[in-house]
C-alpha cells in the first residue's frame, strides 16, 4: 500500500508520477476505483434533465411516515380553535372532501370506539400496528369497522399519549395547521393510497420502483457489498420465496447495501437485497440528475476504508418531548436496498457540483446536502427528501409539531429559492401507521397467501384473496393499502383544490417517468397502475404565488413569486468524510469524477499495475464492449 510518505518522496522525484500515486492511494480509501475527472466527464450522460413534458423542471418529493388521510385531516377545512395554532378557512374552500365529517362518521361509527380529537399537547402517541396482514383486517372486506381488534396497539411506554380506542382519533388544523394551510392555497388529494398494504419499508419501495418483490435474505456476517443469500428466507425479510429464495418484502428488514444497518452491523438479523430497476436506475440512464436526501446519513463516524469495517449513523436528536431520537433510519432508505443505486460507506459528495451527478455519493446524501445544492441553483431534477425520525411524522419518536416545523423550513427554502418557478413539491407518506380511515381501498392487485400467520389466520383476507390475479404473479403485494395524505405544492397548483383523482404512492413515479420520458421500470412495477398527479395541476394558468408559513403553521406571507431572486451561494460539503478530502486526509475525487463501488479488479489491481495502465485498460475494454 502507499504511504503518505512514499506519496511526498515521489512527489519530489515528479509531479505526474505523485498524482498517480495519490489517486491509488483515495482509491483504496474509498474502497472503490477512480478513474481521472477527464475520463469520467467523457462517460457521464449528457444532462438531460431540461427535457421534460410539462413546464414542471424540479420534482422534490417530501416523503414523511405513518398517517392516514382522516388521521390529519378528519374535520378539514373546519378546526376547533380551542387550543393550538388557530385556523380559519377561506370561504371558498371545496364543500366535496370525503373525510369523518362529510361522511357523518363523528358520532356514529361502526367502530368499537368512536373518533375523538387530539390535542396539541397530545401529540406525542404511541405507533399503531400497520403491518402487512392486520391492516387487511381492519377494513374486514369493506365494513372498515374492526380498526380497534386489529391495528389499536394498547401498550406504549415513554410518556407517549395512549387510551383506549386511540386508533380511532384525529387531528384537526390547530396541529397540523401547515398541512391544512398548504391545502388552502394549493392542491389536496382525499383518494390517494399506499401501493399495497403494510409498514414502511414496502412503502419506500414502493415510490422509487412500484416493486416490493425481488427480495432475497442476506447474511449480514459476508459484508454490504458481497452479501449471501442464506439457505432459509428470514420470514421477517421476505415472504413467499420461490425456489431460488426470491420473495416480496412486506416487514421493515434493513438494505443489505448499507453500513448503518442492524445497528451499525452491531446486530445478526438479516438484510434485504432487491434485484430490478427503480426510478434512479431510468434517470441514470436517460442521463437526469436526482437524488434521495435523509437526515443523519453523513455518519456519525466516517468509514475508515479497512474491509469489514463500517460507517456509523449515531447522530440524535431531541423531538417536541426531549426524547433523543437517532436521525437515521436504514429502512426508511430505499435505494440502499439497491446495489445499482446505493451508497454502502455514505460517502459525501465530493462537491456541490457534484450532486444529482454520478460520484462517490452515488445519489445518496444527507439533507444539509440538498440545502447545499437548493442554494447554489444546483437542485436535481428529481430529490426525494426524508427527515431525521424525530422530524418524519412517525408516532412513538415524532409527532405532528416535529413534522411541521421540518416540512415549513424545507418548502420554505424552496419557494424562496430561483428554482421554485418550475418545481413541484409533492407531500406524501410511507404507510397510515394503521390508524382509522373510513375509506376502503379498492383491491386492484389480489394476492392468495394462504400462509397462516401468529394470529392463525391467512396472511391475505378475504377481499385480498378474491382481488385481481396478482400482477406478474408476485404474492403479498395486495393493494392499493389503506388512503393517506398527498399534496402538491407548486406554483402549477390548482388552487385551494380537492383532487379526487384515484392516486397512490406509484403516481408519483409514474409521474417522474412520464415528465422526463425514462420508460417503465416493467417486472410487474406498480407504475403502470398509478393514477395520474396531471389533475392537481393546471398548467395554462399558474398561480404565481410564494406561501411562506412559520414553524406552527401558520401562513407568515403570501406574495407573487420575486423576479429577482437571490444569487447562488456556493458552500462547501460539511461533516465526515465532507468537502475536498477524506478520512484518511488523502486527495479525493474532484466534482466530475465518478467513484465506482469495489469491482473485482479493486484496488489490489490498480496498486498491481498502476493507476494510469487501469485507466487505458479500461478505455480498451469499453471500446471492445
Amino acid at each position: 500500500m502507499f504511504s503518505a510518505r512514499a506519496i511526498a518522496r515521489q512527489g519530489r522525484r515528479g509531479t505526474g508520477r505523485a498524482a498517480t500515486l495519490a489517486t491509488a492511494a483515495a482509491l483504496i480509501a474509498l474502497g472503490g476505483s477512480v478513474a481521472p475527472a477527464s475520463a469520467a466527464a467523457a462517460h457521464q450522460p449528457k444532462d438531460n434533465s431540461a427535457k421534460t413534458t410539462t413546464p414542471i423542471k424540479h420534482v422534490v418529493v417530501l416523503f414523511d411516515e405513518n398517517e392516514s388521510f382522516d388521521h390529519y385531516f378528519a374535520t378539514y377545512p373546519k378546526a376547533a380553535n380551542t387550543d393550538g395554532t388557530p385556523f380559519v378557512a377561506s370561504k371558498k374552500t371545496p364543500k366535496a372532501v370525503n373525510n369523518l365529517a362529510s361522511a357523518n362518521l363523528l358520532k356514529k361509527n361502526p367502530n368499537q370506539y368512536l373518533p375523538k380529537r387530539l390535542t396539541p399537547s397530545q401529540a406525542l402517541t404511541c405507533s399503531q400496528n400497520h403491518n402487512y396482514g392486520p391492516e387487511q383486517l381492519a377494513y374486514n372486506n369493506g365494513k372498515a369497522d374492526k380498526f380497534v381488534q386489529n391495528t389499536e396497539n394498547d401498550t406504549c411506554s415513554g410518556g407517549l399519549f395512549n387510551e383506549p380506542g386511540s386508533v380511532m382519533d384525529y387531528y384537526d388544523g390547530n396541529t397540523v395547521t401547515a398541512l391544512w394551510n398548504y391545502a388552502q392555497h394549493y392542491t389536496l388529494s382525499d383518494n390517494s393510497y399506499s401501493s399495497s398494504f403494510g409498514p414502511s419499508t414496502p412503502g419506500a419501495l414502493n415510490l422509487v420502483s412500484g416493486q416490493t418483490h425481488g427480495a432475497i435474505s442476506v447474511d449480514p456476517a459476508s459484508g454490504t457489498e458481497n452479501p449471501k443469500q442464506t439457505a432459509t428466507p428470514s420470514s421477517s425479510v421476505l415472504v413467499s420465496p420461490d425456489a431460488k429464495g426470491v420473495g416480496t418484502v412486506v416487514a421493515d428488514p434493513d438494505p443489505a447495501y448499507d453500513d448503518c444497518s442492524d445497528s451499525d452491523h452491531t446486530s445478526t438479523s438479516a438484510l434485504a437485497a432487491l434485484k430490478g430497476k427503480n426510478i434512479g436506475d431510468l434517470l441514470n440512464e436517460k442521463g437526469d440528475t436526482w437524488g434521495w436526501f435523509q437526515g443523519g446519513f453523513r455518519p456519525s463516524t466516517a468509514w475508515d476504508g479497512t474491509p469489514g469495517t463500517y460507517a456509523k449513523c449515531d447522530t440524535t436528536h431531541n423531538n417536541v418531548g426531549g426524547t433523543a431520537v437517532k436521525d437515521y433510519s436504514p429502512h426508511h432508505s430505499p435505494f440502499e436496498y439497491y446495489k445499482s443505486t446505493s451508497n454502502p460507506h455514505h460517502l459525501a459528495p465530493a462537491s456541490v457540483d457534484e450532486i444529482g451527478h454520478q460520484g462517490r455519493a452515488n445519489h445518496n446524501y444527507d439533507l444539509t446536502d440538498f440545502d447545499a445544492a437548493l442554494a447554489a441553483q444546483k437542485l436535481p431534477a428529481v430529490s426525494f427528501l426524508k427527515a431525521g425520525q424525530y422530524q418524519d411524522g412517525h408516532p412513538g419518536t415524532s409527532d405532528p409539531l416535529d413534522e411541521q416545523q421540518w416540512l415549513t423550513t424545507e418548502i420554505n427554502k424552496i419557494q424562496k429559492s430561483a428554482q421554485w418557478k418550475d418545481t413541484a413539491i409533492v407531500v406524501a407518506y410511507d404507510d397510515s401507521d394503521g390508524w382509522y380511515d373510513h375509506v376502503t381501498p379498492p383491491v386492484l392487485n389480489g394476492s392468495k397467501d394462504k400462509t397462516l400467520g401468529s394470529n392463525g389466520l391467512p396472511t391475505d383476507a378475504k377481499a385480498c384473496q378474491q382481488g385481481p390475479v396478482a400482477k406478474a404473479g408476485y404474492q403479498d403485494r395486495c393493494g392499493p393499502g389503506p388512503r393517506q395524505p398527498l399534496l402538491v405544492i407548486s406554483p402549477y397548483s390548482k388552487t385551494n383544490h380537492i383532487d379526487h383523482t384515484l392516486t397512490e404512492q406509484t403516481s408519483i413515479t409514474s409521474f417522474i417517468e412520464n415528465n422526463w420520458k425514462t420508460g417503465r421500470i416493467g417486472d410487474g412495477s406498480f407504475d403502470v397502475r398509478g393514477g395520474t398527479l396531471l389533475n392537481a395541476f393546471d398548467f395554462k394558468h399558474p398561480n404565481n404565488v410564494q406561501v411562506l408559513l412559520s414553524k406552527d403553521g401558520s401562513v407568515s406571507s403570501i406574495k407573487s413569486i420575486p423576479k429577482h431572486p437571490a444569487k447562488p451561494v456556493k458552500s462547501k460539503i460539511t461533516g465526515p468524510a465532507g468537502g475536498n478530502l477524506d478520512r484518511a486526509g488523502l486527495a479525493a475525487s474532484s466534482g466530475s469524477t465518478s467513484v465506482v463501488l469495489p469491482t473485482a479488479i479493486g484496488a489490489a489491481l490498480l496498486v498491481a499495475i498502476g493507476g494510469g495502465a487501469l485507466v487505458r485498460r479500461r478505455g480498451r475494454d469499453r471500446a471492445a464492449a
